[in-house]
């Protein structure tokens, strides 16, 4: 049977490819779920963006009991969400955290995360590549 695997994304990533793009690049959400599909071979991809926390912690529930695995950018929740990482805690499986920017050479209080705390893999600063290379880490720990 095929893994499935979330790949969860925070607020404001539906504005890739418009927001900031000296910053994120000039990908879309649409190119990263493409590259994340691409990437998964036979595994099942569950690809969601929500600007909403309690929407992320009602998905990161709900992977409890259908994904093996969870790849999240939790965007700017990563620094306040106390939430998500109660969540990402009740699930059994590897949650790897990804950012596209490096996020220890941005603002100060983007150096703290609150996922990381559960996170079994970090990867921050390697552009939307790092989807691919969360995912890819995923799969090799199933």
């Amino acid at each position: 049977m095929a893994q499935t695997i979330f790949v969860l994304n925070g607020p404001n990533l539906n504005l890739l490819g418009k927001r900031e793009p000296e910053i994120y690049g000039s990908d879309t959400l649409s190119d990263v779920e493409a590259m994340c599909r691409t990437a998964a071979g036979a595994a099942r991809i569950d690809f969601r963006q929500s600007n909403h926390e309690g929407v992320l912690v009602d998905w990161i529930q709900e992977a409890r009991d259908v994904a093996d695995a969870i790849v999240i950018n939790p965007a700017a929740y990563t620094h306040t969400s106390v939430a998500i990482l109660d969540a990402l805690s009740a699930f059994d499986g590897p949650v790897v955290e990804v950012h596209i920017s490096d996020v220890h050479k941005r603002e100060a209080f983007r150096h703290h995360s609150y996922v990381s705390q559960r996170a079994d893999h970090v990867i921050v600063g390697h552009g939307v590549q790092g989807y691919v290379e969360g995912l890819e880490w995923a799969l090799g720990q199933l």
